[in-house]
């Protein structure tokens, strides 16, 4: 259309509404109606000719060829993925946040997934009385993950207890838009970021967090533990910086102001415990070096919209991949000159979920506001 169209909610707007929006205003977006407009939902693989439909309990997955690479897709109906995360225990599962009404108003629902040869299973399925944004794998107890709500809790589930919650934490005031389990020996905590401003750290063996960060100037959209440093992690917020965190310290260790535009994510390297990338609502990615923060490493352009989720690869140093409201999933590679390696573009909708398998190398999941969730192995990653 040639201008926004009005939002009609079931109730009355919560401050992620507006926040959302003024996002994807902020990076020269158009009010769409299948994106904005809640109770409306895609149809682009349902009108597709020749595909073959398997009708499963919960939703529906489709086995295609594209570029002759296997792409698996499951579709979750009437719900739209936030993020993904693929097991650090089992190669074949994975997990995704999901939203009902984009995210806006409604419910959301954890599904937790098997692949097989033939594609995509329903393995277990979470409902939650509020929006789901993100999920994390325990990384001590293969049956376990949490999830962060618009109601401003945490949930922890079992997928061996498939009737509830084990522990649902409510601290934060405003929605919880991130969480991440510590990978790191000694350490079973748990971080979230919120838009109330805050961090907060947990223990799951306590019931309530172990301690608050404040620092951040605008919402926080993401929180992630470094792989090599215990204690310490990142963020990513609406305040236009990065920021590493001490938890021994009690503060913020290091503030870059990141972009000139408001930063959606944040991921930490896998081979270099000094080097983050972070994606920002002004469409570029930059790689900076903790050692020294004047001006980044790398400066990735590319995508032509907010950049909603940006991964470093498990199994090459040099490699990342990103996903964006474009529609598009990119992968680079920074020790080239022309750091994009391919641009898959099978999404009809804002992709936001996005992760590397740590079992498989090459192989990616990523998840869309068109109600789907796709695995696949790009070309670019293909041994």
């Amino acid at each position: 259309g040639s201008g926004p169209i009005p939002l009609q909610r079931s109730r009355p707007p919560k401050a992620r509404a507006s926040q959302h929006f003024r996002v994807s205003a902020s990076c020269g977006l158009l009010s769409r109606a299948s994106s904005l407009l809640p109770f409306r939902r895609s149809r682009a693989w349902r009108d597709g000719v020749g595909i073959p439909w398997l009708t499963t309990n919960f939703g529906q997955f489709i086995v295609r060829m594209v570029d002759s690479a296997l792409v698996k897709t499951f579709r979750v109906p009437a719900r739209h993925g936030y993020a993904v995360e693929l097991s650090p225990y089992f190669p074949s599962r994975l997990a995704c946040a999901t939203s009902q009404y984009y995210g806006i108003a409604g419910c959301g629902t954890l599904v937790v997934l098997e692949q097989t040869e033939a594609g995509i299973i329903p393995f277990r399925s979470f409902d939650w009385n509020d929006s789901l944004f993100d999920v994390t794998w325990s990384e001590n107890n293969e049956h376990v993950l949490v999830t962060g709500s618009g109601d401003g809790s945490l949930q922890i589930w079992d997928t061996a207890n498939p009737t509830g919650p084990l522990q649902v934490f409510k601290e934060h005031s405003q929605e919880v838009y991130s969480v991440d389990w510590s990978q790191t020996r000694g350490e079973h905590l748990i971080v979230s970021g919120s838009w109330d401003q805050t961090i907060k750290i947990w223990d799951p063996m306590v019931n309530n967090s172990v301690s608050t960060f404040h620092g951040h100037a605008s919402v926080i959209y993401s929180t992630i533990w470094s792989p090599h440093i215990p204690g310490c992690f990142a963020s990513a917020s609406g305040d236009n910086t990065l920021r590493v965190w001490d938890v021994k310290a009690g503060g913020a260790r290091i503030t870059i102001p990141a972009h000139q535009a408001e930063v959606l994510s944040c991921d930490w390297s896998k081979y270099d415990q000094n080097m983050l990338v972070t994606g920002a609502v002004d469409c570029s990615l930059k790689c900076w070096d903790l050692r020294n923060i004047r001006l980044p490493v790398h400066h990735l352009v590319g995508h032509t919209y907010a950049i909603r989720r940006v991964k470093f690869s498990p199994f090459h140093a040099s490699m990342l991949a990103s996903c964006s409201y474009d529609f598009s999933v990119r992968f680079w590679d920074v020790s080239k000159p022309d750091s994009v390696l391919e641009t898959v573009e099978h999404h009809t909708e804002f992709v936001c979920g996005l992760d590397f398998s740590l079992h498989i190398p090459g192989q990616v999941a990523d998840c869309a506001w068109d109600e789907t969730v796709k695995i696949y192995t790009p070309a670019c990653l293909t041994v």
